[in-house]
């Protein structure tokens, strides 16, 4: 039942904190999570967000990995489209260049954002989410060795080869993720509706690469954890007001929990929660572990990817550390 367990963080703005706070709560949270024995700490890109502070993936990235040693940092992930390939070629050979070996690049193709955020990213109409898989190979061919008649290389990431994973939220990724022999991590965390139809799709159209040999699976996993089932049921209240906000079109900084706060929601909204709550451990040690291990026990992950919007930064380290020691984690050094 031990698998590797990372962390995927979006440097949260909470109510009454600052943007120059949220990163150095993000560096906190790495630097424990390296004592703890976690793989990865994996940063997203979004924009526009007034409770998320990661927008410049790329940089934020190299900040955590200069404060620490031997984590692997990366993007959970890089929004492709609204990037040229080469762009992140150059950022990402910049930051194994800096961090040798630390490095991941996950890659999706949804914006991060609202359509008029979105358009303002992009600037230009004829950049499509549809072209993802075509700049994933683009991408991927920077990162390679030079062909002696490529025109355009990437200065630095040529040769670098830093490691790509397909992130998605549905069948479409999954698709991507087997034919390019790629690992995949899907966002079950947040959208699990198609998460066994996802993993039977790619484990079963895997086509072995020179970068992979086999089918390898992180999910997103949602952890509340506390010193009491009480404590955690509350934590997770932030959460799910974010959630609502988000997906009724109003963000917010991240708020403190309230509460009842479940208890008071309309039945869409319950449902809303419900299925997300699909994948999440919320409580004391005791109940986290045996959430935890049902869910690997259910979709047999090679790893899993933590997420724990917690509102208190002091709260937010304490359910990282309980789920380290509920999961037995070898702790580093």
């Amino acid at each position: 039942m031990t698998i590797p367990l990372s962390v995927l963080d979006l440097a949260p703005i909470g109510e009454g904190s600052t943007i120059a706070q949220s990163f150095a709560q993000s560096c906190a949270l790495a630097q424990l999570c390296e004592r703890l024995g976690f793989r990865r700490f994996w940063l997203a890109e979004h924009h526009g967000m007034p409770g998320v502070a990661s927008a410049a993936t790329a940089i934020l990235i190299g900040h955590v990995a200069s404060h620490t040693t031997s984590i692997r940092v990366g993007a959970g992930g890089v929004m492709l489209p609204n990037h040229s390939p080469l762009v992140i070629a150059e950022q990402f050979g910049t930051l194994e260049t800096l961090y040798p070996g630390r490095i991941d690049l996950g890659l999706g193709r949804a914006p991060g954002t609202d359509q008029l955020t979105s358009h303002a990213l992009r600037r230009r109409s004829s950049m499509s989410p549809d072209d993802f898989p075509e700049d994933v190979v683009e991408l991927r061919d920077y990162l390679d060795e030079p062909h002696a008649d490529q025109l355009v290389r990437a200065v630095p990431g040529a040769g670098l080869r830093v490691p790509l994973w397909i992130l998605g939220s549905s069948l479409f990724g999954a698709q991507v993720a087997a034919a390019l022999g790629l690992p995949f991590a899907f966002a079950s965390h947040f959208a699990p509706a198609q998460l066994m139809e996802a993993l039977e799709l790619y484990r079963s159209r895997f086509r072995p690469s020179e970068q992979l040999d086999r089918p390898y699976v992180m999910l997103g996993y949602n952890v509340f954890a506390a010193d009491s089932d009480e404590e955690g049921q509350l934590l997770a209240t932030t959460m799910q007001q974010a959630f609502v906000q988000l997906r009724s079109g109003r963000p917010t900084a991240l708020r403190p929990p309230v509460p009842g706060y479940y208890e008071s929601l309309g039945s869409s909204d319950r449902a809303l929660l419900q299925s997300m709550l699909s994948c999440a451990a919320i409580g004391s040690a005791a109940t986290v572990e045996q959430r935890v291990k049902e869910f690997i026990a259910r979709t047999r992950p090679d790893e899993l990817i933590v997420a724990s919007m917690i509102h208190d930064p002091r709260a937010r380290l304490r359910s990282y550390e309980i789920l380290a020691q509920a999961m037995g984690l070898p702790a580093a050094g």
